[in-house]
């Protein structure tokens, strides 16, 4: 199976100025998933859309593609990234390259694993779905400890699963939609609106790998926990064997 990654970062960004190029432990946010694309090793080519010429260059630098660059109608605040992924694949298609399975690698969440993404990509392949997700186990359950406002004022239980729910652990699992990886095929994005006007399966990836970068505080964050991993990984290197 041919799999293309392909990386969507747009100049404008409302919650952190120039996002896709800020620095995250000395390197810029998008090289995080241009290097997880890398080291995924079931990738072809690792090819980035983007409006802004100096994430392009930052991109090509880096080890990315930077074949076209995307129109401006697609690259606004309001601009469905469906639009997007839409427009890079008929330009790679018109320039000869036919491929098999899409990735896509946002630049918000540089937590994750290469394995993350192979694991999306084996889904697709074992059939059964038009599409893979990540996800990660919900820290809160509609079923038992979120609640709704009614019109009266009071309040209830989000969801009714039909009978009274004492516990979490009796409480259907739910999950959190997640930003490491989407993967599907490149015929269901140009028939489609939607990934969830297919079937659709979930890789469940751990919630320390799944922080999604939208605003300053996320970015300190990140910092704080590759800070610590790094720490983590020189404490073992140091250990006798």
């Amino acid at each position: 199976m041919r799999v293309l990654a392909f990386i969507f970062a747009r100049g404008g960004s409302k919650g952190v100025s120039r996002k896709n190029i800020r620095l995250l432990a000395g390197k810029p946010l998008i090289a995080w998933s241009i290097d997880a694309a890398k080291a995924c090793g079931r990738v072809a080519r690792i090819i980035v859309s983007t409006d802004d010429a100096e994430i392009a260059d930052t991109a090509r630098r880096h080890g990315a593609e930077v074949p076209f660059m995307r129109p401006a109608e697609l690259a606004r605040d309001d601009s469905p990234e469906w639009l997007a992924w839409q427009h890079a694949i008929r330009a790679v298609q018109d320039a000869g390259d036919r491929f098999d399975a899409f990735l896509s690698v946002p630049t918000t969440s540089p937590m994750r694993d290469p394995q993350d993404l192979t694991a999306c990509i084996d889904t697709l392949k074992s059939g059964g779905c038009d599409a893979v997700v990540t996800m990660t186990p919900s820290a809160r359950n509609p079923y038992f400890n979120m609640v709704r406002r009614r019109d009266d004022g009071t309040l209830g239980i989000a969801s009714d699963a039909g009978r009274v729910i004492s516990n979490r652990q009796d409480a259907p699992p739910v999950y959190d939609l997640a930003t490491v990886a989407y993967v599907t095929t490149p015929a269901f994005i140009l028939s489609h609106n939607d990934l969830f006007e297919g079937r659709v399966k979930g890789a469940i990836v751990a919630r320390e790998r799944c922080l999604d970068i939208d605003d300053e505080l996320d970015l300190d964050f990140a910092e704080y926990l590759l800070s610590r991993r790094s720490q983590a990984g020189a404490a073992r290197g140091t250990k006798r064997p």
